[in-house]
């Protein structure tokens, strides 16, 4: 059958419950408090969903799995080519991604909840000290690297470029971004989207919205969506994704561009790009080691002078921070 927003929300909470605790039964009043939707809804939407065989006394029968199936996500897309000039001086010495916040590495945040989602196909893009990152295989031994030969002369618009014709059902993530909620790494997902803090006024990066859906995308504004660097790409816009990418790369300072900008800036006639609502709590942005300091107390002694750089780090200490 074909999946309503409501038969799709429906049905992943009961595939995620089914997943994680096959005997547990939902109310209709909390699996609308989970969902979002109204109580009239759900009973509506089970019903619909019993007569197709797809839930039976409130669970997800395996033809309701066989029909979510459309909505999988393949694949998660890493960028984590990036040197993370502001978080010097860790990022001397390791890649931003793998500085450990609390005992753990930013990046098995979003790892374990890739795995945890069962996404089967784990790509990471990498660049600089790309070797560093072979040590991800003893946890994570699927993952597949992609090398960006180009990291250190443009943006992280050329680290998707490497992966230009691999992101139809695919998750792209930032790679530095350190998650409390791996509930936000879905197994299922029903359109093209960005994450997004509702924000009354951000002076950073955020979306304007209309229906639902990115309007705008923007530095600073009032009564917005704050923007997290974790979108979902469904079959027809990951399609269209790979030629719009190259087009950008390859127009007068398009390696200057942040990839986002190709969908939600250049091409944003193209797209219906919905913003899925998050809070703060759920991701932390650490931007700068000022930032990570203050997460982290275990850096506070950490430092280093310019002056005890050596050429190469001073010449990687002076790159953007990007990805």
């Amino acid at each position: 059958m074909t999946l309503t927003r409501p038969h799709f929300e429906l049905l992943a909470l009961l595939e995620s419950i089914h997943r994680g605790n096959g005997e547990m039964k939902m109310t209709q009043r909390a699996m609308a408090k989970q969902t979002g939707l109204s109580v009239g809804t759900i009973n509506k939407a089970l019903t619909q969903l019993d007569e197709e065989g797809c839930t039976k006394k409130s669970r997800i029968t395996p033809g309701g799995i066989k029909a979510l199936e459309p909505y999988r996500v393949k694949r998660a897309v890493f960028i984590a080519a990036g040197f993370g000039s502001r978080l010097a001086p860790i990022t001397l010495d390791t890649p931003k991604p793998l500085i450990k916040v609390k005992g753990k590495r930013i990046i098995d945040t979003l790892l374990d909840a890739a795995a945890a989602a069962e996404i089967e196909e784990t790509v990471i893009v990498r660049g600089y000290l790309g070797e560093q990152f072979d040590q991800l295989l003893h946890k994570y031994p699927g993952i597949k690297f992609l090398e960006n030969p180009f990291y250190n002369e443009s943006n992280n618009i050329s680290s998707v470029m490497c992966v230009r014709g691999i992101l139809k059902n695919a998750y792209v993530l930032e790679s530095d971004l350190y998650l409390n909620n791996p509930a936000l790494i879905a197994k299922y997902q029903y359109a093209s989207n960005y994450l997004g803090v509702p924000a009354a006024l951000t002076d950073d990066w955020c979306f304007e919205t209309r229906n639902g859906c990115i309007s705008r995308l923007k530095v600073g504004g009032e009564n917005c969506h704050h923007m997290f660097g974790i979108s979902y790409w469904n079959e027809k816009d990951g399609g269209k994704l790979a030629e719009h990418i190259k087009a950008v790369y390859e127009m007068p300072g398009g390696k200057d561009r942040y990839w986002d900008q190709v969908a939600l800036e250049h091409f944003i006639k193209e797209y219906n790009i919905e913003v899925r609502e998050c809070d703060f709590a759920d991701i932390i942005e650490i931007d700068t080691f000022s930032d990570l300091k203050k997460i982290d107390p275990s850096y506070q002694h950490e430092g280093v002078s310019r002056e005890t750089l050596s050429p190469r780090q001073r010449r990687f200490a002076a790159l953007p921070n990007t990805q």
